[in-house]
């Protein structure tokens, strides 16, 4: 495990987002890297703790001494994210909440989308602005090589999931896709699940970011030069990044953002 004392506080950056501006990161779990994903893209490195259980990790006091503490005037918007997945965290509807009534700045979540069965957890992030849903694959076969969740999650868990979040959530809902060559393939069978699903927006991605041998909390971030051992991941480039991006917006008709921007 290897955390910086230059980083010892919930909230991180702000982070320049291709996404959302420049964003300030609030960490609900800052004890460890939990997660119940182990993306082989994951940014953070090794997730420790490979789970599906939620509890409170940093208690919501903690998170908003560090808010108060930050530049969070400066920023466009607050994001959860940090350490892992922030669903896993009880507490996640009691800090949207807390920082939407402190900053009055819009607040994002990002979740790996594989606990919105889970009807208290949807309840907690209707409050949130905006909710970004990770969805890498359309089978399990293509889950299980990329995103290798904890027991019990399939594609199809994802999917109906979402789907219970779509239908009740008022903000905005976008669906993250990490495009990569092993699931390049699938392009045409997640273009149909973005028509059933239905979002505001997809973005389309591909791993840029490099993958550090071990969990590292400066990677919260979005630095592309870590001070430990990392590998490249191979990605798909940026012509065929604009070609999937057309071809996902000539099949959905949806609002399609791209990693590689003009």
């Amino acid at each position: 495990m290897r955390r910086s004392s230059t980083s010892a506080s919930t909230v991180y950056g702000p982070v320049k987002s291709w996404r959302l501006g420049l964003s300030l990161g609030i960490d609900l779990l800052f004890i460890n890297s939990i997660c119940s994903f182990r993306c082989v893209y994951c940014q953070l490195g090794k997730i420790n703790v490979h789970t599906a259980a939620r509890r409170v990790f940093v208690p919501t006091e903690r998170v908003m001494s560090d808010l108060k503490a930050s530049d969070w005037q400066a920023v466009d918007v607050i994001t959860l994210s940090g350490s892992g997945e922030p669903a896993l965290a009880a507490n996640l509807g009691e800090v949207i909440h807390e920082v939407k009534a402190f900053t009055r700045k819009p607040v994002v979540v990002l979740t790996n989308s594989a606990h919105l069965n889970d009807d208290q957890v949807r309840r907690e992030l209707c409050e949130a602005d905006k909710v970004f849903c990770k969805l890498d694959a359309a089978d399990d076969q293509t889950l299980q090589m990329i995103n290798r969740p904890v027991d019990g999650v399939t594609a199809l868990s994802l999917v109906e999931g979402i789907k219970s979040f779509r239908a009740e959530y008022p903000g905005y809902l976008a669906i993250q896709m990490m495009i990569m060559p092993g699931n390049r393939r699938e392009i045409d069978r997640l273009a149909n699940l973005l028509k059933e699903i239905g979002p505001d927006e997809a973005q389309l991605n591909t791993p840029l970011r490099p993958v550090p041998r071990e969990w590292v909390v400066e990677a919260r971030g979005n630095d592309q030069s870590l001070s430990c051992p990392a590998v490249r991941l191979r990605t798909i480039d940026r012509a065929e990044a604009k070609s999937i991006e057309a071809e996902l917006r000539r099949l959905t008709g949806l609002n399609i953002a791209c990693a590689y921007r003009e």
